[in-house]
């Protein structure tokens, strides 16, 4: 499974819209949508993620 889909399962299971995760970890939501598509999320970006979802990654 992708990364950025395992981000939007994430969102889904947590009832959160990816743009409103993208606002929340400081990104433009545009921005963050075009990340995932190309599955180029950083790793300082998953901590941002994993941080506000309150979830850990490994």
């Amino acid at each position: 499974m992708k990364t950025s889909d395992m981000i939007k399962e994430l969102c889904n299971k947590k009832n959160i819209s990816v743009s409103e995760l993208a606002r929340r970890i400081g990104q433009i939501p545009q921005n963050f949508g075009k990340k995932l598509k190309r599955d180029t999320v950083t790793l300082e970006e998953l901590k941002q993620i994993a941080d506000v979802m309150g979830v850990t990654f490994e």
